[in-house]
């Protein structure tokens, strides 16, 4: 009997040690954790490749670990410029149909205050912060906010019981009253729904999550930690001004010396050995690339510097990110909470300094000297060479419809998932709160919401992806339209049909498979004459569902901000100086002919 039962617990031993080395099963939806804590991290202007677990060089160690205990999707769509895109992220609505069919920076004067161009959420459309509040979450925002800062648009009326937001397109990273362009009288900042009183100083990515961190600190000491919390970080990181510490610049010294070209290469192959694109993925160099070789020793030290910037300013932002971490694991947090990354856009190619009125203005705020690059009172950029690099291996760069300017790094994880899994099918920004309500347990809004209709939202849910580990969440048939600033895109299952206007793209379509060719150097037109002809069609039908207006001719984007800038800023500013000018110069004339008139006179008689 003894030796029976020795055998029988020998036996048993074995079995659980054999179990113990054997891989886990894959979970499926049940193990998805029931009303997790949410954490948005939206990154601004991050290229495709600009995070380490996608293929960059600039460390970030905290991401990386985020997409090791999830999984990274490298095939993520987006808007191609600011507030489009986190129009969508909040509502899961088309942004022609949410109200923000182009920001306001850059929307034609014929456009404004046309149906779906209000450039700011209309009311038509309901947030998830709403919905996850009334389902008993807390809620908070803390960051670039660039919806609307209408009363009713403001956080707090859209859901946010906490927030501190910057209300614009971007403003300063170390001087909270400062812009960073000409584009609005002062900067807008808000917390909890009133004009806020903000430190004179700060550094934006530390301040955002230093608020974060205290609102959420803040109500589990009030005894709410049971409540499960939404918590969206919209970091300024890397918008322009490129601004970050020293101390994270400088790890990147002559890290950026043998220039864009390489980089883009460098990053390219980088992405494919980490699975995140086909072998051998082609690319093409991009007309607005400079010939580093043409450049001299001074202009490529002056522009390394400007991406080392570019650098440090990253890896500060994910610095803070780990900050956010560590509190999290700190308080008890950290296992029940589900972590999202994502950029807005693809990275920012534009270039004030090109703008005779933008060089001006940034002149007399803004020092722009090599041994000043990052820190308080300088300006710097990437412009478009190292923007290609940023969005190294897809084409175009931020406000076009190009992959470079639309597809950006997504990385979900949190407990339950399969870990460092990649997906590569099509996914879709509009896919986001979704996700994020069937994580929260909260059913979609139904075609109304406290009694008043709203707008479906219309993406997929990518809870499937993430604990069920399947492939597609888009049927291969299905449709998905694109616009913004007259760059069109439409989406079908691996295809791609995308238009750029001019004076980045031809204006005319091409047809491209985006899964083998991500880098869009092939036109399937001529050998695809059907799917070219129907997904044309299937884009006219887009148009019309969504109201998408016409652009006007020789309309371009980053002209359209220094002319809006003129009309909104410039002749508001300066109209009754003007008028006062005006009615001088008259009065002047006037009394000088009547002079003239006089002495004419005299001498007549």
């Amino acid at each position: 009997m003894r030796a029976t039962r020795l055998l029988a617990l020998i036996c048993l031993a074995s079995h659980l040690a054999q179990a113990s080395e054997l891989p886990p099963s894959p979970p499926g939806s049940a193990g998805k954790p029931s009303r997790p804590n949410i954490v948005v991290l939206l990154a601004d202007d991050w290229g495709f490749s600009d995070v380490g677990a996608f293929g960059s060089e600039i460390a970030t160690p905290n991401l990386d670990a985020l997409a090791r205990q999830g999984t990274r999707f490298s095939n993520f769509h987006v808007s191609a410029s600011c507030s489009p895109t986190r129009s969508m992220l909040l509502t899961g609505v088309d942004n022609h149909l949410n109200g923000v069919g182009n920001m306001r920076e850059t929307i034609p004067l014929e456009h404004e205050g046309k149906p779906g161009y209000l450039s700011v959420l209309n009311d038509r459309v309901v947030t998830v912060a709403s919905l996850l509040k009334d389902a008993g979450y807390r809620t908070y925002v803390a960051g670039k906010w660039h919806v609307g800062k209408e009363r009713h648009n403001l956080p707090d009326q859209r859901g946010f019981e906490r927030s501190i937001i910057q209300g614009d397109s971007g403003s300063d990273n170390w001087e909270t009253g400062k812009r960073y362009l000409d584009l609005t009288d002062k900067v807008y900042w808000y917390e909890d729904g009133k004009e806020a009183s903000m430190p004179k100083e700060f550094y934006s990515s530390e301040y955002y999550v230093d608020r974060m961190i205290n609102y959420i600190r803040t109500d589990e000491q009030a005894g709410k930690q049971a409540q499960p919390f939404f918590a969206y970080v919209a970091f300024q990181a890397n918008h322009i001004p490129l601004q970050a510490p020293r101390s994270f610049i400088e790890k990147y010294k002559g890290n950026y010396k043998d220039g864009w070209t390489a980089l883009r290469q460098a990053r390219r192959d980088r992405a494919i050995a980490l699975g995140l694109l086909p072998k051998d993925t082609p690319m093409v160099t991009m007309s607005t690339t400079k010939d580093w070789e043409a450049l001299t020793a001074a202009e490529q030290a002056y522009q390394a510097r400007r991406m080392e910037v570019y650098a440090g300013m990253a890896e500060a932002m994910d610095y803070h990110v780990g900050r956010l971490i560590a509190a999290l694991k700190q308080s008890g947090q950290y296992d029940n909470t589900i972590f999202m990354f994502m950029s807005d856009n693809g990275a920012e190619a534009s270039d004030p300094y090109a703008m005779l009125s933008a060089r001006l203005w940034l002149d007399m705020y803004y020092d722009s000297d090599i041994d000043k690059l990052g820190d308080k009172g300088a300006y710097s950029i990437i412009g478009p060479s190292w923007s290609s690099a940023a969005a190294s291996p897809l084409s175009t760069y931020k406000f076009y419809a190009g992959e470079g300017g639309i597809r950006v790094p997504l990385i979900i994880a949190g407990k339950g998932m399969q870990q460092n899994r990649i997906h590569q099918s099509f996914t879709h920004i509009i896919d986001i709160a979704p996700t994020i309500l069937e994580l929260a347990n909260t059913p979609r809004p139904n075609g109304s919401y406290q009694g008043k209709p709203v707008e479906t939202m219309r993406g997929s849910s990518l809870i499937p992806v993430l604990f069920d580990g399947k492939e597609r969440v888009h049927p291969t048939d299905e449709n998905i339209g694109y616009e913004l600033s007259g760059n069109q895109a439409l989406f079908r299952g691996d295809y791609k049909l995308v238009k750029n206007l001019p004076p980045v793209g031809d204006g005319r379509w091409h047809l491209y498979d985006i899964q083998l060719d991500p880098g869009e150097t092939r036109d399937l037109q001529t050998s695809l004459p059907e799917v070219f002809s129907s997904m044309q069609a299937a884009y006219a039908q887009y148009a019309k569902d969504n109201g998408v207006l016409p652009m006007p001719e020789g309309y371009e984007p980053t002209q359209q901000v220094f002319t809006n800038a003129m009309v909104h800023v410039y002749i508001p500013r300066f109209k009754y100086p003007a008028i006062l000018l005006l009615l001088g110069l008259v009065t002047a004339g006037y009394l000088l002919m009547r002079r003239r008139r006089t002495t004419l006179n005299k001498a007549k008689s």
